[in-house]
């Protein structure tokens, strides 16, 4: 009887992400595993090349719950070898199972990736990765085309308050390709669901368009990491792209205010990240904060700083020879 793996994992897409390395563990330890997951709807794209996929569950959330309820209808019918659950969800303890692995919520001062590697008794935190299929990467080379290297930025968040100016990122870019750049006369691509446009047009705006990519709205999830995988250096806000780039391996330096890296920093020796000189705390307590009305709460990261922290990962990830 083949073995059978149903993987409940995140609604959002950059813890999604994070738990594609257990993932990874999982279907390397069980060679063809018929695997089903049950994620968000946007996150749903990441694991479509997984191999022994079967089937990819999107969870819509409804009311009284009833997106669970119909994981557990649809999930139902079959005996189960192994059940992971990554939401701590009363359907993982209702179904046919050999086994079940529960997720509970990671102690405050770890990394999720840490985290796991305990919970699955691994001897490292497992990196996230990504699988491609011969769609993903003729839409990454079709969109991202051989030529001049390519700083990629993500200037979008889930979150206004996570987001650094529009105009910070224009004015990193002109210094990073710039003649006395680390990346001098790259192309720029910008990268952002269809949705966060507004976040993304005012930094499209300030770049010279023989040298701007714009790739808003003209990706999934997975077909981003294919055109990331195809760039030099990614910086942008913490956000479920940028741990795409992370786990395609692409440089990433990820920019943090009103969010905490000790759990959610971009994984592996080729990241790096940079958060505001105020704690996650001291933003949070700021007379007036309210998170419906409050801006941008990343004033304080200043364009010198993420131009000098850019220029030593690139450095210290040897990229200059590796993506020149």
């Amino acid at each position: 009887m083949a073995f059978t793996l149903l993987f409940i994992t995140s609604n959002r897409l950059g813890d999604a992400v994070l738990s594609t390395g257990v993932l990874d563990h999982l279907v390397s330890r069980y060679p063809g595993a018929r695997v089903t997951v049950a994620c968000g709807p946007v996150a749903a794209p990441l694991f479509r090349a997984l191999p022994g996929i079967e089937r990819v569950i999107p969870l819509q959330k409804q009311k009284r719950a009833g997106h669970w309820l119909r994981l557990w209808r649809l999930c139902l019918p079959r005996w189960w070898s192994l059940v992971v659950d990554l939401r701590d969800s009363a359907v993982s303890r209702l179904l046919f199972r050999n086994r079940t692995v529960i997720v509970s919520s990671p102690p405050a001062d770890r990394h999720r990736l840490e985290h796991l590697a305990t919970v699955f008794g691994l001897p490292a935190a497992p990196a996230p990765r990504l699988w491609f299929g011969e769609a993903e990467l003729a839409r990454a080379a079709a969109l991202v085309p051989e030529g001049p290297p390519v700083l990629a930025l993500g200037p979008a968040a889930n979150w206004i308050g996570k987001t650094w100016r529009p105009d910070r990122f224009a004015a990193l870019a002109e210094r990073l390709t710039g003649p006395d750049g680390i990346l001098p006369g790259a192309r720029v691509a910008v990268l952002a669901a269809a949705s966060e446009r507004d976040q993304a047009e005012p930094v499209l705006a300030a770049i010279d368009p023989a040298r701007r990519l714009d790739l808003v709205g003209a990706t999934d999830p997975l077909e981003a990491g294919t055109c990331l995988a195809r760039c030099a250096l990614f910086i942008g806000n913490d956000s479920g792209l940028m741990h795409i780039a992370a786990a395609v391996g692409t440089p990433t330096l990820g920019l943090f205010g009103p969010s905490r890296p000790e759990h959610y920093r971009p994984w592996g020796e080729h990241c790096a990240f940079i958060r505001t000189p105020q704690s996650f705390e001291e933003l949070l307590s700021v007379p007036g904060y309210d998170p419906d009305t409050t801006g941008t709460m990343m004033d304080g990261i200043e364009v010198d700083t993420v131009a000098a922290a850019a220029a030593t990962l690139w450095r210290r990830t040897g990229a200059q020879e590796k993506r020149a």
